[in-house]
């Protein structure tokens, strides 16, 4: 995910969209309650509430939700801490702090954990749910970011953004026990249930990087025509695709894992970042730093885009909660304050 010294070039893109807002009447550093549903009218959602968050008007990053505890986990990468929300009741539970400069995020259920990667420290911490008490603190490269779990392992795969590796971490001793060299800047991790494998984006590259965690070793260079610094990543096991998000040229790429052919590719708003899926609906949302949120439908090897519309100012990451179908939204400034924009599927879908 990116600093907001470190990526100039989604600026421009955020600068249209002021403009363009400006001129329909929308807020400058948001939108208003009243105003969301009309900013979002091509996207078939409803806005549903806007949650005030504590801390600063700074930027927000990973956030990740525990189903089972109805918890959400948001990175409040300017502030330093981890903001944990309620989605029950709808409130601030807990925050998180002394997590210099926190990136990524992972609720793990099965271990009752949350990992988050301390860039300012460059370590990887442990967080006890029970307790929301940091309780390990591990080396986590030169640039930790992206954060993915594998199960049977019990280990973490952490993406190095500007140190080109992966960091393998054994979840059971908190210990750093491998780094997996990958030639490039590193974007996002995730792990495949089908295959049982992780796979990473170097962006750098234009690859997909498979890595077998028996072995830690890399198996497969995927590479991606059209990809322009691929960062987002979302795998969808039961059909066999990955959907890449593709910051330096506003594409979403969808890949078919089997024959590891590009198959499919879309414009989406500017500097997509996070990717989340829905499998109840079979609906993918893709936001960007522009704050424009592009939704797809997924049906077997029927890709197709739904809708397409702004959300608020550096709306880049989105989060689904697949039991209820609403979609998270963290905004870091909106009348001067951050806020938690939750929204939900309407009639059209």
């Amino acid at each position: 995910m990116r600093t907001e010294t470190d990526k100039a070039r989604a600026v421009w893109w955020y600068a249209i969209v002021v403009v363009v807002s400006a001129a329909a009447g929308i807020l400058v550093c948001g939108i208003s309650p009243a105003a969301a549903g009309q900013a979002a009218a091509d996207l078939p959602l409803s806005h549903i509430a806007d949650i005030p968050l504590p801390g600063r008007a700074t930027r927000l990053d990973y956030m990740s939700y525990d189903a089972d505890r109805h918890l959400l986990f948001i990175a409040h990468l300017g502030d330093s801490e981890v903001i944990v929300f309620d989605t029950l009741n709808s409130r601030v539970v807990s925050r998180i702090g002394n997590l210099a400069s926190v990136h990524g995020v992972l609720a793990v259920p099965e271990l009752g954990r949350v990992y988050a990667s301390a860039t300012g420290t460059n370590e990887v911490v442990a967080i006890d749910e029970a307790s929301m008490h940091v309780v390990a603190r591990v080396p986590g490269g030169v640039y930790p970011d992206g954060i993915a779990y594998e199960p049977d392992s019990r280990k973490l795969y952490v993406s190095d953004e500007t140190g080109g590796t992966v960091t393998v971490i054994d979840t059971r001793t908190n210990r750093r026990i491998n780094t997996i060299q990958l030639g490039g800047e590193v974007g996002n991790t995730q792990y495949d249930p089908a295959s049982r494998h992780i796979f990473v984006n170097v962006q750098t590259r234009r690859e997909l990087v498979e890595i077998d965690p028996l072995t830690d070793t890399i198996t497969r260079r995927i590479e991606l025509p059209g990809a322009k610094g691929n960062h987002g990543l979302a795998i969808v096991p039961q059909l066999h695709r990955a959907f890449i998000g593709c910051e330096g040229n506003n594409r979403l790429l969808v890949l078919d894992m089997v024959t590891t052919r590009v198959i499919q590719s879309f414009e989406v708003g500017g500097a997509p970042d996070v990717l989340s899926y829905d499998p109840g609906l079979g609906v993918l949302y893709v936001a960007g730093e522009a704050g424009i949120a592009s939704m797809f439908r997924v049906s077997g090897s029927s890709i197709s885009k739904i809708g397409e519309g702004f959300v608020g100012a550096n709306a880049h990451v989105v989060g689904v909660d697949t039991a209820t179908h609403r979609v998270y939204f963290p905004l870091k400034n909106v009348d001067g304050k951050p806020l938690l924009r939750i929204m939900a599927t309407n009639g059209s879908m």
